[in-house]
């Protein structure tokens, strides 16, 4: 379900994704976002009004401290970015192989992130990184594989940022002149179904899927059963 939180783009609740044992999502537990940066200053209570118990911001360093966000210094608000300050650039050509980079790489901070999600106070847990797409897309795809709900149904709700997105893509398109560097920018923004597709075959190829790849970073069966918990 979209939510309208004035100044962002690409906020939705997805409670109501159903589950593979013919259960579902429960509505107002995992909220995915962009950016809380772009959230109208005067409308910060129309995200406190939504029931939100935890904000989990994804971003690293540098990017919090260039763009703060009403919640920075909140209570509400926590950090776990998923990439180590010593960690060199990616330096990937699809965003297929960035995504899967960072897994491999550090497997233990997206173990965090998902527990940040099962150990959160009563309330919707709102998760967002700048896009709301790939860092975001990635832990909110491993939480509900966890609370298992079917692949086809996570790239479903994957590619609907897609659709979200699309106009401050075509913005980003037609302010940048060099027409050579639409195909890579079009490439880094995209988020077709298949890319998630893919970043989960690479887990189970890789690590025996998401749930083996998480208990790799070290997440306990206790952390995993609180999480499905929460969700379902």
């Amino acid at each position: 379900m979209d939510l309208d939180w004035p100044g962002c783009r690409n906020v939705r609740d997805v409670g109501g994704l159903p589950t593979a044992d013919g259960g579902r999502i429960r509505e107002g537990v995992l909220i995915r976002a962009d950016s809380l940066q772009f959230l109208s200053a005067d409308r910060v209570e129309v995200v406190r009004r939504s029931g939100v118990g935890r904000i989990l911001d994804l971003r690293g360093d540098g990017e919090v401290a260039l763009f703060p966000t009403p919640f920075t210094d909140d209570p509400l608000a926590i950090r776990q970015a998923l990439q180590d300050p010593a960690d060199p650039e990616h330096g990937q050509a699809t965003i297929v192989d960035a995504c899967t980079w960072m897994l491999d790489r550090r497997p233990e901070l997206f173990a965090a992130a998902l527990k940040a999600i099962a150990d959160a106070p009563d309330g919707a847990v709102v998760v967002h990184c700048h896009g709301g797409k790939d860092r975001t897309g990635m832990v909110v795809a491993l939480a509900l594989s966890i609370a298992g709900v079917p692949e086809d149904e996570i790239a479903a709700d994957y590619f609907r940022t897609q659709g979200q997105l699309a106009a401050w893509l075509a913005e980003q398109l037609a302010d940048e002149p060099d027409t050579s560097k639409h195909p890579e920018m079009i490439e880094f923004r995209d988020t077709r179904a298949e890319s998630i597709i893919a970043i989960l075959r690479h887990l189970d190829d890789k690590y025996g899927g998401p749930e083996a790849y998480l208990r790799h970073g070290g997440l306990t069966t206790d952390d995993l059963d609180r999480l499905r918990k929460r969700l379902t």
